[in-house]
This record gives structure tokens, sequence and C-alpha cells, in this order.
């Protein structure tokens, strides 16, 4: 059996004349391991021996999987931008309310990445990964019935609340899962997102001007028709049996989210996080995990309860057994504690958020970065289609062309991910200088799209600033849970998410009323906000940018 420093690691176990697994004495002395807390040293055998893995097969599962949970995320983002004015026309609602609906999605958004990103560290990963996905599929299903505006306001906010732990949890599970040398791909889940808004623009394409009131929803004078509600009887309108179209494209959203559940939970078994179980106490069941993944992937593990037992006693661990006292990664001490030492537990988790000044920079920072983020991108992604659709109309492009566009604009979001995930690896650019020069050239363009109207100009500033959105989110999502350690990092990511959710609540209420003014006004308000993320980028301390993962 090979031992791990073998397998990329320094040397840790190896084999006794009778084959048995025995700890190598440098267990002790590894200088990686100086200074280093009882659960780090754990973690860090845990890397190691996912390092020697590879990118197996559990791995790429994994990425996959929760690919699909960021493809979710913008499927709906997208969608209710597509649907809005066809639901608008139908229900006669005025411009102004039309945010109610995206704001009650971001509501939903905000309360599911709080809470789900909480929940993430306390009862695991694995009811998480499942029950997000859930929620979404079920309420998904069920928004294209409703006829009153706030039935669909309801259950726009239960799909954004199974929706918004998505992108917290699918990035803490799959840096937990992935050798160190991969974490460019933390980005790379990203390129999901594009495809995501991709499929949802190409079923409104295929759905919603071809199933809309009257031809296009124009009537024989070639103006848009009115609600029932607001014409009398007897004349045309636009009603439910003729607009469908908005319809069709929910139901398909809600199906594919049910597919996903179905992937996850039926046919892949995914395995609860082993750096989870350490700082929870659950050494062994950690051990299990491992060896599991080993077997899936076609290998064998060479981690056992006897090195974490080696660590346990090592004095020069912080908090180590002889301490006396119940910490984060103290196994079975850890699972005796106290009522009160585990309340004691939990607070120190959250404590590790501003554990020094350097950190306490970091996530405030990042708070306020995810904050300007969601501003920013809440707007475009909700208002730029119809702002779109508005220019277009002044221009004389048809509706049918204008979802045409949706989708060319949006597949070039793929190669902004690509790139985002190659600046991980370039020499003087890497995480930081990548969101800089992305998040200032998203904002550039949103700011240029407000001075031109031109078919051609309006599809190229479109997909400049969709290319840098996507490169900029792909990076940011991506490092975020780098910056953390594994006993915060759902909580670290969910609360960040959770600033940025509140903020997109607010967006698109004001983004509404600037546009029933103005319909450049929006592109203003998004441009300074990114604005703000690229200065706060360009403040946080280098220190954290691609440190290793504990």
């Amino acid at each position: 059996m090979a031992d791990l420093k073998e397998a990329g690691g320094a040397g840790i176990l190896g084999e006794s004349p009778d084959g048995k697994i025995t700890e190598y004495h440098g267990i002790i002395n590894d200088p990686e391991m100086e200074g280093l807390t009882l659960y780090e040293k754990k973690a860090m055998l845990v890397n190691r021996e996912l390092d020697s893995h590879g990118m197996g097969k559990y791995q790429w599962y994994i990425f996959f999987l929760c690919g699909m949970g960021y493809m979710i995320d913008l499927l709906y983002a997208q969608a209710f931008g597509l649907v809005e004015p066809a639901l608008k026309q139908e229900l006669g609602f005025s411009t102004a309310d039309s945010g109610n609906i995206f704001s009650s999605f971001n509501a939903g958004l905000c309360a599911g990445a709080f809470v789900w990103g909480v929940l993430v560290d306390i009862i695991g990963r694995q009811y998480a990964f499942n029950l997000t996905v859930l929620i979404a599929s079920v309420f998904g299903l069920c928004l294209g019935a409703p006829s009153n505006y706030n039935g669909i306001l309801v259950l726009t906010a239960f799909v954004g609340f199974g929706v918004g732990g998505n992108i917290p949890i699918d990035t803490t599970i799959t840096l937990e899962f992935l050798p160190q040398n991969r974490r460019f791909l933390l980005a790379m889940l990203s390129i999901f997102q594009p495809i995501g808004v991709v499929v949802s623009s190409g079923i409104a394409y295929g759905f919603v001007p071809k199933y809309a009131c009257g031809v296009g929803g124009l009537d024989a004078n070639g103006d848009l028709l009115k609600a029932c509600s607001q014409v009398a009887a007897g004349q045309p309108c636009c009603d439910k049996a003729s607009n469908m179209g908005w319809r069709y494209l929910l139901f398909t959203l809600g199906a594919i989210c049910l597919c996903v559940f179905f992937l996850r939970f039926v046919v892949f078994r995914f395995q609860e996080s082993p750096k989870y179980l350490l700082y929870r106490g659950k050494d062994a069941k950690a051990v299990e995990v491992l060896h599991n993944i080993a077997k899936f992937n076609g290998r064998q593990s060479t981690v056992t309860m006897q090195v974490f037992a080696a660590l346990t006693d090592e004095d020069s661990s912080v908090g180590s057994g002889e301490t006396g006292k119940a910490i984060l990664g103290a196994g079975g001490k850890q699972l005796k504690s106290s009522f009160g030492e585990k309340i004691k537990i939990e607070l120190q988790r959250y404590k590790l958020l501003f554990a020094n000044a350097a950190m306490a920079r970091l996530t405030v920072l990042i708070w306020i970065t995810y904050m300007f983020d969601y501003w920013g991108f809440s707007i475009a992604g909700s208002l730029l289609p119809q702002i779109l659709l508005t220019k277009n109309h002044e221009i004389n492009v048809s509706t049918a062309e204008t979802y045409r566009n949706y989708v060319i604009i949006y597949i070039c979001g793929i190669p902004g991910v690509l790139l985002g995930a190659l600046m991980y690896g370039v020499p003087l650019v890497g995480r930081q200088m990548g969101m800089i020069i992305s998040s200032a050239l998203m904002g550039i363009s949103l700011f240029i799209f407000a001075t031109i109207n031109t078919e051609a100009s309006n599809i190229g500033i479109n997909i400049m600033e969709y290319f840098f959105q996507s490169m900029f989110n792909a990076i940011l999502y991506g490092w975020t849970p780098e910056a953390y350690p594994a006993p915060i990092r759902g909580t670290a990511c969910g609360v960040a998410s959770f600033w940025g959710r509140l903020f997109s609540i607010v967006s698109p209420l004001i983004g509404t009323h600037l546009l029933a003014k103005s319909t450049n006004g929006p592109l203003y308000l998004a441009g300074a906000g990114v604005f703000v993320c690229t200065i706060c980028i360009a403040s946080m301390p280098r220190t954290y940018m691609g440190a290793k993962s504990y």
C-alpha cells in the first residue's frame, strides 16, 4: 500500500512487516502542522487523502451535481425577468408594481441564503444538499397555476427560499471534496449559471412569444391587449387561455428542478463532508466516509482512527486532548461535552468570522462586496430584458427577435466563467486582480448601454456586460468559501449571500420606479453599485487570496 507521502502528502502512514497500517513518527514532527489547532491538523490529513485521489469519479459527480444547483439559481432569476411583460399584460398590474415579483423572489432567496447557510454548518451538508432542490421543485411546479398576482408572489417567495441556499451550500460542498490543486473548479461551477440563463431564455423563446395574447400579444390595431380586468365585458382582452406561454415556461423549470432532485437523492449517494464530521467530533464517521469515497474512486484510503489518536495525544496541538477542554475537532471528548460546553463550541465557531483584525476586515469587505454585487446584477437581471425589449420596440425589432437575442447575449457568459477560472493560475493576476478588472468592466458596460440604441450595439454591449458579470461572480463565489475554515464556511457564505440578497430585495423596487420615469435610470444605478465592489475588492488583504483551506 502506498503511503501518503508518495500520494502527494508528507509521511503519515506506513506498513508494518505484518501488513498492518502504522503511524509514522513523522506525524509528530511534521513542520506543516506546526502551530495548527487539533481540528486543522485533522483537516490537513483529510486534504492530503483527497489530494491523493486527484479528480476521481466521486469528485466529478459532486462537481456536476453542485453545478446543477448553480444552474437552478439562474434558471429562475432569468425567468422572472422574461415572463414579467406577459404577467403584467394578463394581470394588469403597473410597471411600478412589477418590482414586487423580483422582490418577492429575492426575499425568499435572502431567507434561504441565511437559513440554509447557517443550517449547513449545524445539520450537515447532506440534508441541505437535497432539501433545497426539493423545496424549489415542489413550489416551482405550482408556480404557473395561479391566476392572481398575490398567489404568484407567495409561491415565488417559497421557490426563492429553496433556491437561495444553493450557492453557499454547493460551493462549500465542492471545496470540501476537491483536491487542493483543483480549486479553480470552484470558479468553474459558475459556468452552470449562464447555462441556466441560456436554458431559461431558450425555453422562453419557444413558449412565450408563441403562446401570448393575440398575435405576439397585440390586438388588430397593433396595440397590446389589456388585462380582462381593465376592459369592458365582451371586449378583446388578455386572458389565461390565450397567454399560456409564461406558464409553460415555469412548469418546465419546475420539472427540471425535480429531475435534479432525483439525480441528487436517488441516483447518487452523497457522503457527508469529512470536515463537517471532524469539527462535530465524529472522527470515526469521517474515516468511514473517506474509505467510502476511496472505494467509489477505485482506491484504498490510508487514514485511520489511530492517526487521529496520534494527533489527539500530541501536546503541541492547540486545545489538544491533554488540555481537558472540549474544542472543535476533539473527537469523542467533544461528543461527551456538557450542554454548556457545546454552546461554547458553537460560539467559538462564529467568532472565527472576526478572529483577528485582518479576518474582521476581510469579512466586512466581503459583505459589502456581496451587497453591491447583488444590487448591480439584480437590477441588470430583472430589468435588462425589459429595457432591451423597450429599446428594441423603439427601433422596430420584434418580440421574437428580442427573445432570440437574449439567448445570444447570455451564452457569452460561458467564456466569461472560463476566463474567471483561468485567472486562478495567472501570475500577478489571480483572484483579486481578476475580480477588480471584471467588476470595473461590468460597471462600464452598464453605463455605455445607457447611451446607445441600435440592434447591433444593444446586443454587443449586453454581451460585454454579461461576460464580465459572469467572470466576476465566478471568481467571487469560488473564492469566498476558500477564505474561511470548514467550521464556519457554510455560515460565512450564507451570511454573505444573505446581505447580497437583502440588497437585491430593495434594488428592483428602486429600479422599477426609475424605469417608469427613465429607461436608462436603472442602468446608472446598477453600474454605480458595481463600482463599489471594485473598490472593496481592491481593499481586501491579499493574505486570504488562495490560502490553504481547512
